[in-house]
């Protein structure tokens, strides 16, 4: 297959993952396209030869969590209001969309944990070494997030 076809399947394929991940982290649509187009420039130029589809999801997943620290640090960052893009959202139902949101205002380090694992499908070995932790800080982080999401849907509830 030449270089430009591998290309464009690449990003067919993994669009949606790396702006989801960008927009977890940045919780800003605009900058999450930003980071999106400059993570697939990245791959672009990178010639890099892949062994496979997964070694290729877990760069783009690495580049992508890079990117977004590298942008937390830019003075002029702000963030957008999370239910007014969620609405803008195609999600199964309003069920998946609300979720969404409640995921979206727990802390990063659940939040980044959650998507990764749950929305993405990597296993908490491919977070830990994505963001940098041991497994078992994964494991942690992915209960105590079940646990605050599960706190959030009883007390609106009552």
């Amino acid at each position: 297959m030449d270089a430009e076809k591998w290309f464009r399947e690449a990003v067919e394929r993994h669009r949606d993952m790396v702006f989801r991940l960008a927009y977890t982290y940045l919780r800003d649509p605009a900058d999450a396209d930003d980071v999106t187009q400059d993570v697939f420039v990245k791959l672009l130029r990178s010639g890099k030869r892949f062994e496979g589809d997964e070694h290729l999801r877990y760069w783009l997943v690495r580049v992508t969590i890079n990117e977004c620290k590298s942008l937390f640090r830019k003075p002029w960052r702000r963030v957008e209001d999370i239910e007014a893009y969620a609405e803008t959202l195609q999600a199964p139902s309003e069920q998946h969309r609300d979720l969404l949101v409640r995921v979206m205002r727990l802390p990063e380090k659940y939040r980044v944990p959650m998507v990764l694992h749950y929305y993405i499908g990597l296993s908490t070995d491919e977070v830990a070494r994505a963001i940098k932790v041991p497994a078992a800080t994964v494991r942690t982080r992915l209960a105590r997030g079940r646990a605050r999401l599960k706190s959030m849907l009883e007390g609106e509830k009552r």
